[in-house]
This record gives structure tokens, C-alpha cells and sequence, in this order.
């Protein structure tokens, strides 16, 4: 995201100001550590484009801005987040009116793609590290984000209730997740050693929570022993979660509440891939 654009003239007290004013709000305002990066990125990257003080910004300079993200090849969903992220300093801070005017890129709708119950087996047999084989089941057996599979603590878990507590998913919202019996046993274990304020997935050393990154090269690696030719990552596991459940009869609504979406729409894009769809259409060719 930062080499779209180089400075050619150091950063203005003006900028510097505005990129802290903002900072500071999204902090008070409770918004993720991935979106304040994300938000901080694209109002910066947009000052260095337009050359100009926040307050002299007009509408025309956001579309320029936003037409130069899409011919650097940024898709849609992209564009959509670069004017979000300056939709709230300019139309949210500043009280600037223009953005009125602007609309939103089309998204793109992608289907997710999803691995069968004997792939994620594969997966796990050829997994043979106990610590990333938990990983794996974890992230597939509760649907997880990866975000929120490497900040889970040991004080996270129900074991009398099978249940997950996911605090601060997406959006900031607290939800419970499925916990396999399966697991239990690894668990208990776990808790024996560790304390409750702990991480599940501890980092390089010991040292804090394991990264989101070592996490989908635990996950990559897995999928290459396994021979799996599927593009998979760690958010895979989240969409097969969700298409298993619904192929085993479980209501939409509930696999909603599990994946903590908003919005039913998002949850229904699964009916599209469930195999239970599809399986009683015939091939014309057959």
C-alpha cells in the first residue's frame, strides 16, 4: 500500500496533525488495531497524492484519488476501504459534506472456497506438530477468524458447556463459538500448565500470542503435505465451518450467531456452495 505513492516534499505540519487528530480518534472510538493501520494508510497516502491541506480537499481530489487506487489494479473491495477510511476523517471529523456525493465501488462476490471433511482430514493426518495440528482443528471445528483463533486465552473456555468465547470479534463484538469435545482433552491438559490469563498460541520464545501470519504458514504448509491444489488459507477453515453445518442440517440463523456476521445476507453465500444444493441436480451429460 505505501509504494502507490512517494512524497516529493516533506510532510506538512498540517498532515502530521491530521494524521494524529485521526489516530487518536479511531483509538477512543474502540476500532481494531487492523483498521486503524488500514485507515492511518490510506489518509496519509491520500494527503501525499493530493498535495493539500485536509480543509482544502475538495471532491474532485477524492475521485482522483480513488481512480488512481483502481488503475495501481486495487480491487473493489479495496476502493471501498480507502473511502471509508476518508470518509471518516473528512465526513466524520471535519463535518466536510461532498462525500454525498461519492458512492461506494460494486462489489465483487466472490464464492468461498471450501474444503471437504476428507481434505481437512488430510490435513490433519499429514500435521504431525501437536501445537499446529490444535491450530487447524480449532480454526475449523469453531469457525474462527484467524484473528481471533491467536487471541484466544485459556479463560476463553467453557469445557462444561462446549462453548468459546470470542471477545472483540469483528466489529469489536464479544460472541460463543462451538468447542468440539474432541479438544477437550488437549485442553484440560493445557490449563494444568498454563495460567488463566494466558494465550492458547503463544509466540516465537513464548513470548505474547502467535502471529496471523505464522499462522497461515502453519496452515499453508498443511495443505501443500497434504496435496491439496484448493488456494486454502487459514479463512478457509472459517467457510467450511460454515458449509459443513449447513449441509448437516443446521439453521442458518444459529451458523450466523456462530460466525458473529451482522447481516443474514453475508451467512447466506454458503447456500450457493452447500453441496446438499447441488447434489440433486443432474449433469445433463449423466
Amino acid at each position: 500500500m505505501d509504494t502507490l505513492y512517494h512524497k516529493n516534499k516533506r510532510t506538512t505540519t498540517l498532515e502530521r496533525d491530521a494524521v494524529h487528530n485521526l489516530e487518536r480518534e479511531l483509538k477512543i472510538r474502540g476500532f481494531s488495531h487492523r483498521t486503524i493501520k488500514s485507515y492511518l494508510a490510506y489518509n496519509r497516502l491520500f494527503l501525499e497524492f493530493a498535495q493539500k491541506s485536509p480543509m482544502e480537499i475538495t471532491n474532485n481530489d477524492i475521485r482522483a484519488y480513488l481512480e488512481s487506487l483502481k488503475d495501481n489494479g486495487c480491487a473493489n473491495s479495496t476502493l471501498n476501504v480507502a473511502l471509508n477510511a476518508l470518509k471518516f476523517y473528512y465526513k466524520g471529523m471535519l463535518k466536510r459534506g461532498f462525500f454525498f456525493d461519492i458512492k461506494g465501488a460494486k462489489k465483487t462476490e466472490y464464492l468461498p472456497i471450501i474444503l471437504s471433511k476428507e481434505e481437512i482430514e488430510r490435513m490433519l493426518c499429514v500435521t504431525t506438530n501437536s501445537k499446529h495440528h490444535f491450530l487447524i482443528s480449532l480454526l475449523y471445528s469453531a469457525g474462527l477468524r484467524v484473528s481471533e483463533a491467536v487471541m484466544i486465552k485459556m479463560c476463553d473456555f467453557d469445557l462444561d458447556r462446549n462453548l468459546i468465547m470470542v471477545r472483540k470479534g469483528k466489529g469489536q463484538k464479544d460472541r460463543c463459538t462451538l468447542l468440539s469435545e474432541k479438544l477437550i482433552p488437549i485442553l484440560k491438559k493445557q490449563l494444568a500448565l498454563k495460567k488463566s490469563n494466558d494465550y492458547l498460541f503463544t509466540g516465537a520464545g513464548g513470548n505474547g500470542h502467535l502471529t496471523t501470519a505464522s499462522a497461515e504458514k502453519i496452515v499453508k504448509k498443511a495443505v501443500e503435505a497434504a496435496e491439496i491444489i484448493k488456494k486454502v488459507s487459514c479463512h478457509s477453515l472459517r467457510h467450511s465451518f460454515a458449509t459443513h453445518l449447513l449441509e448437516s442440517g443446521t439453521s442458518i440463523r444459529y451458523i450466523q450467531e456462530l460466525l458473529g456476521h451482522s447481516k443474514i445476507e453475508t451467512t447466506q453465500i454458503y447456500t450457493k456452495v452447500a453441496s446438499n444444493n447441488l447434489q440433486t441436480i443432474k449433469s445433463p451429460l449423466d
